[in-house]
């Protein structure tokens, strides 16, 4: 099972309907979730300590959720950046694990240590800024690519 966290709730509701498609699209190849976590208000996050506390706070709802078979693949600026075929050959070997295959986006100031110490794969997936909301379709399109692409299918090109 494939399981994708996001702090932040999805507002827009065009990108929203195109997430909807992607996750419908990958649900014959594997059962997919994607999960919201509340995020915490950012009125003070220049201050080292309070961004600290919040990405702290962010990471520990998503950690609750994590079993310790879980293989956790956390969107991270400091990841590796890999073509479409190397995550395909990536997300299969990751599938092949015992436990849920889970992809995390943190939240807008970034990954609680602790979040990043319970990383098994660190995947950036872009030098540009993304919005979250962006990242997640980004994210849930390369694992229905990734299926098109162990499958033989026209899909990629």
């Amino acid at each position: 099972m494939i399981k994708l966290f996001a702090i932040g709730k999805n507002k827009n509701k065009h990108l929203q309907a195109l997430c909807n498609e992607y996750l419908k699209r990958i649900t014959p190849f594997m059962k997919i979730t994607e999960e919201e976590f509340r995020d915490e208000p950012d009125v003070h996050s220049e201050r080292e300590g309070e961004a600290r506390r919040i990405k702290e706070a962010e990471g520990a709802r998503v950690l609750s959720k994590i079993k310790p078979q879980d293989f956790v693949v956390l969107l991270d600026l400091h990841g590796k950046m890999v073509s479409s075929e190397e995550f395909a050959r990536l997300r299969e070997d990751w599938s092949s694990r015992p436990g849920d295959l889970v992809f995390v986006i943190a939240g807008s100031l970034g990954p609680s240590e602790d979040l990043v110490k319970r990383a098994n794969y660190r995947w950036k997936i872009s030098d540009l800024t993304l919005t979250h909301l962006m990242c997640r379709l980004i994210v849930l399109e390369q694992i229905y690519r990734s299926f098109m692409i162990e499958n033989h299918r026209t899909y990629h090109k």
